[in-house]
C-alpha cells in the first residue's frame, strides 16, 4: 500500500511531518519519492493523452467550420440562381453543422479547462518531489557527517590506544636496559663459594695449623 492515496493527498502533505513519525526517515523518503515519481508519470501521460484530444477535437472543429461556410456560399448561390428552396435547405444544413460546432466548443473548452488544471496538478507535484529530494540530499548528507566523524572518532582512539602501546613498551624496554646493566656488573667476578666449599676451607686451615705447629716443635727440640 502506497504512502498517499491519490495525488491530492500528495500536494497536501506535510512531508517533514510525515518524516518526524516514521520509524525509519530514509526508508519513507526513498518510498516517496519512488511513488511521486510513479504519480508524476501517470499525470503526464493522461495530460499527453488529454493534449491528443484536444488536437484532435481542434481539427474537428476547423472542418465543421470550413463546412459551415461551404453551405453558406451554396445558399447564396441558389438564391442568385432563384432556387430560394435549395438556399434554405443549404442554411439549414449551416445550421445543424453550427449546432455541432457550438457542442465542439464546449468540449475543447472542457478539454482546456482539463489541461490547465492537470499543468497546475503536475508543477505542484514537481515542487513536492523536488523537496524530497532535496530532504533526502541533506539526510543522506548528515549520514555521511555522521558516519565521518565516527570514523575520525575510532582513529583517533585507535592512535590514543598505539600511543599508550608504545610508551608502556618504551618503559619495558627502559626497565630492561637498567637490568641489564645491573647484570653486567656481575660478569667477571668469582661467584661466592658455596657451604660445602667454606667448610672444608676451615678443614684445611686446620691441617695447616697444626703440621705448622709440628715443626715450630722439632725446630725447638733440635736447637
Amino acid at each position: 500500500m502506497g504512502i498517499f492515496s491519490r495525488m491530492t493527498d500528495i500536494i497536501n502533505s506535510n512531508l517533514t511531518s510525515l518524516l518526524d513519525k516514521a520509524e525509519d526517515p530514509k526508508k519513507m523518503i526513498r518510498m516517496m519519492i519512488q511513488e511521486m515519481e510513479e504519480t508524476l508519470v501517470e499525470v503526464r501521460s493522461s495530460s499527453a493523452r488529454v493534449i491528443a484530444d484536444r488536437k484532435t477535437t481542434g481539427r474537428r472543429l476547423e472542418r465543421m467550420r470550413s463546412e459551415a461556410t461551404e453551405w453558406e456560399s451554396k445558399a447564396m448561390l441558389a438564391i442568385n440562381k432563384g432556387r430560394e428552396d435549395l438556399a434554405r435547405a443549404a442554411l439549414s444544413e449551416k445550421q445543424q453543422i453550427e449546432k455541432d460546432a457550438d457542442a465542439i466548443e464546449e468540449e475543447l473548452s472542457a478539454l482546456d479547462e482539463h489541461l490547465e488544471h492537470l499543468n497546475e496538478e503536475v508543477g505542484q507535484l514537481q515542487i513536492k518531489l523536488n523537496d524530497a529530494k532535496a530532504k533526502q540530499k541533506a539526510m543522506l548528507l548528515r549520514q555521511s557527517s555522521v558516519e565521518s566523524r565516527i570514523r575520525v572518532k575510532r582513529q583517533n582512539h585507535k592512535e590514543a590506544l598505539d600511543d599508550a602501546f608504545e610508551k608502556f613498551e618504551r618503559f619495558e624496554r627502559r626497565v630492561d636496559s637498567l637490568e641489564g646493566q645491573l647484570e653486567s656488573m656481575d660478569i667477571g667476578m668469582q661467584p661466592k663459594a658455596d657451604l660445602k666449599s667454606q667448610i672444608d676451607a676451615l678443614a684445611e686451615n686446620d691441617d695447616i695449623n697444626d703440621e705448622l705447629a709440628r715443626l715450630k716443635e722439632k725446630m725447638i727440640k733440635t736447637n
